[in-house]
């Protein structure tokens, strides 16, 4: 049984699709199961390939024609919501940060990251669905003090104790197995709970459930939580 994570690589830069192919093809772990230039391609690929080849997440460029990163990210978090995107970007920046998190995105590394940064954000998003480095925490810290952004984590409903609870393990980077067995719950129910969060915070995934418990001092991050 083939236990590799199936990796995505959209860039318009062929030298660097190359080098991570060459790279990863080093990785017992993973496994490049998709290569395209622009979006249109990537889509386009994907929307052949058998469920076992669907990869499990895609590393995207933000730059490029004719279709961007950006336009990428929204339609794939439409037609493929279990699909995981790390971006790989020259712009790293507060700003881009949290457009990215509003649209869904699991990690934002710079292009000159090390390839342990690298692999390490692809197994953490891969378990845990979300990936953030120390630099991160302090953009993200300057991008939630603008209190227009906190409008788009706000909550209509109060959050139950243990939604909170669960929130604060999910922040912790426990899976649901993980966070079941600590709360002496279901996994299922857990993922019942999981599901209510998103939907009451109105957030895609888990960088959305991170921000929201940031935003509103639910989970304090602990520094040996971030590299």
């Amino acid at each position: 049984m083939n236990n590799k994570i199936k990796i995505a690589l959209v860039d318009d830069e062929t030298l660097l699709l190359e080098g991570l192919s060459l790279m990863f093809a080093r990785n017992g772990n993973l496994e490049v199961v998709v290569t395209a230039t622009d979006g249109s391609e990537f889509l386009e690929k994907i929307a052949n390939l058998p469920r076992e080849r669907f990869p499990d997440i895609a590393l995207v460029d933000i730059q490029m024609e004719p279709m961007n990163g950006f336009e990428l990210v929204e339609l794939s978090k439409k037609d493929y919501p279990e699909l995981k995107i790390i971006i790989l970007s020259t712009h790293y920046k507060s700003a881009m940060l949290g457009h990215m998190i509003k649209l869904g995105i699991s990690a934002f590394l710079p292009k000159n990251a090390t390839q342990e940064l690298l692999s390490e954000a692809i197994e953490k998003v891969h378990k845990f669905g979300v990936f953030f480095t120390s630099k991160d925490h302090e953009m993200l810290a300057s991008f939630v003090k603008n209190k227009s952004q906190n409008i788009y984590f706000h909550s209509k409903e109060e959050l139950s104790k243990r939604e909170v609870e669960v929130l604060q393990l999910i922040c912790s980077e426990y899976t649901n197995q993980e966070i079941a067995d600590k709360l002496f719950l279901s996994k299922r129910t857990v993922e019942s709970h999981r599901q209510r969060l998103l939907d009451k915070i109105g957030t895609k995934n888990t960088v959305g459930l991170a921000v929201y418990a940031i935003c509103n001092e639910i989970f304090i991050p602990d520094p040996k939580f971030y590299l």
